[in-house]
């Protein structure tokens, strides 16, 4: 085998402890042993059915249910390549998905199949992917007999993992990760000073296993799927709630229950309302096995973390450094820490802040900005993108890295703070806006629920600077008061000229924040209130 493939591992796993659950849904308990068998039955329908082999692509549109994770399994198993698909999206982008992918095959939910089948009835016939059901046709192929090592000797650490992008910045890109560079790249984020991974089947066979996670954010997302994937290598359990959008009080009804040790989440948006449900329900949950909440992909904020950690006793927080494009450190808090506040991380021989025309580094204390690159095991590049790919995964100094767009500047004491993505950032008179920064010093004001940064544009500055704000409960929006509290860490440029009230921030179902949409949105709010009554 060339390198670490996750379905060799799962399936030595599967040999070993084949009565301890691997998947728990709802009343729904799926063992290690039925997790082999039933991937290893799709698989064979898979081949046969879809005639998907090495190399080929299966598309997966679920929720967070079994499914997706056998689905997975089941590619792996035939050396072909899981490619997943936003649930939210529209017949058009579930097409463009299936399109750019070459997908052969697509495993989708019953609530999705109107969409799903209206995207594959785009297709020329002889190229339109096959599709199975979840529900009763997907139950009838896994309970099916079928013969044993379907194609499990061809799994491979070179095999190719996709995971689309987004696309809230253009259509979404297909990240291509072998894999090998993304179970060493999860092992190193989670161990960074013992970079082999060891022999999972060891551990397995003394008995030991990670964590329960329970991923909050959806299988589709990075986070929610690269966490399942590193518990499910330690043979641990995968707990999963089978719905879109986040109940507060059933995840922590879930957490108690199955004794969740790990709760993986994107930043405030899923936080926030964790936090809120355990102050309106003191006491409710026991949450007494609950180790750690680990968040990626945005800004989690600092007072939301002290009202977490203060709610639950021995949490640690666990901010990661990470994107679709590569997995960096991570930043620990708990009740320790006197004084907790947004994720640092520091320069290292694996995290660099690089000026971006030259790949030299930024000077520490500087002040300059400059692009986040990280190296070690990351992708491969995007699926039949190499002018992107070009643009993201760079070599500097015969050292390959990913530069995702991330930019920052670098503390004297080689401190890396984050100021945003490049590609929402703000040009208003000249001078640079990253809303992420803007919108981590609103969400420390008490009245601010959750809030997003725009630029819309101005006849004077380019841009002008606004902010879209969703208020607490029992709170109103004060536009003078919050634009004093910007005031007093921010130059006057980042502070908004203009704070909106808006019910919601129509972020994705992982706590993404569509910028483009929102800048329209902001545009019209603020042309109707100039409009003639």
């Amino acid at each position: 085998m060339s390198g670490w493939n996750f379905a060799t591992v799962w399936d030595g796993i599967a040999e070993i402890v084949p009565d301890r659950d691997a998947l728990v849904c709802g009343e729904q308990r799926v063992t290690w042993g039925r997790f082999a068998e039933r991937a290893e039955r799709l698989a064979a329908w898979l081949r046969q059915e879809a005639a998907v082999g090495a190399g080929d692509k299966v598309a997966i549109d679920l929720t967070n249910r079994p499914e997706y994770l056998e689905t997975f399994y089941a590619a792996l198993k035939l050396g072909a390549v899981p490619a997943n698909v936003n649930f939210r999206y529209q017949a058009d982008e579930v097409h463009y998905v299936l399109d750019n992918s070459d997908a052969k095959a697509v495993v989708h939910g019953t609530e999705f199949a109107t969409v799903v089948h209206e995207a594959l009835a785009r297709f020329p016939k002889g190229t339109r992917p096959v599709a199975l059901e979840a529900g009763p046709a997907y139950e009838a192929v896994t309970a099916a007999p079928s013969a044993a090592g379907t194609a499990a000797a061809r799994a491979d650490g070179d095999d190719l993992i996709f995971l689309y992008t987004g696309g809230t910045t253009g259509m979404p890109k297909g990240v291509m990760w072998r894999n090998d560079d993304l179970y060493r790249a999860l092992w190193a984020s989670g161990h960074p000073h013992r970079p082999d991974p060891p022999d999972p089947l060891d551990a397995a066979r003394a008995g030991k296993r990670a964590a329960t996670v329970l991923p909050a954010a959806p299988l589709m997302h990075g986070t929610g799927l690269f966490s399942s994937l590193s518990v499910l290598a330690g043979a641990g359990t995968v707990v999963l709630i089978d719905r879109t959008g986040l109940d507060a009080a059933l995840l922590w009804d879930t957490v108690a229950r199955e004794h969740v040790q790990l709760v993986t989440i994107v930043g405030d948006v899923f936080a926030r309302p964790m936090l809120a449900a355990l102050e309106e329900h003191p006491g409710r949950w026991d949450l007494s096995r609950l180790r750690a909440i680990q968040s990626s992909g945005v800004i989690f904020s600092p007072q939301v973390k002290r009202g977490l950690i203060a709610a639950i006793p021995d949490l640690t927080i666990v901010d990661s450094l990470g994107a679709s494009e590569g997995l960096g450190p991570r930043h620990t808090s708990d009740a320790s820490e006197e004084n907790i506040e947004s994720a640092t991380f520091r320069v290292s021989d694996r995290v660099r802040v690089i000026d971006p025309d030259t790949g030299e580094d930024v000077q520490p204390g500087s002040a300059v900005e400059g692009l986040v690159a990280m190296t070690g095991n990351i992708p491969v590049g995007y699926y039949k993108d190499p002018k992107k790919s070009a643009a993201t995964f760079r070599e500097f100094g015969g050292v390959r890295y990913s530069v995702p767009g991330d930019h920052a500047t670098v503390d004297a004491d080689g401190t890396v703070r984050l100021l945003g993505r490049g590609s929402a950032c703000i040009n208003t008179g000249g001078e640079k806006v990253f809303p992420e920064e803007v919108e981590g010093e609103l969400r420390k004001h008490p009245s601010v629920f959750d809030c997003l940064v725009v630029g819309v544009p101005d006849e004077r500055f380019g841009e002008r600077v606004v902010a879209l704000v969703q208020v607490a409960d029992g709170c109103a929006l004060d536009e003078p008061e919050l634009a004093e509290w910007c005031h007093r860490t921010l130059a006057r440029y980042k502070t908004p000229r203009r704070f909106l009230a808006v019910d919601s921030l129509d972020r994705s179902a992982a706590g993404k924040a569509n910028y483009a949409a929102l800048r329209r949105r902001a545009g019209e709010l603020l042309a109707a209130e100039a409009a003639p009554t």
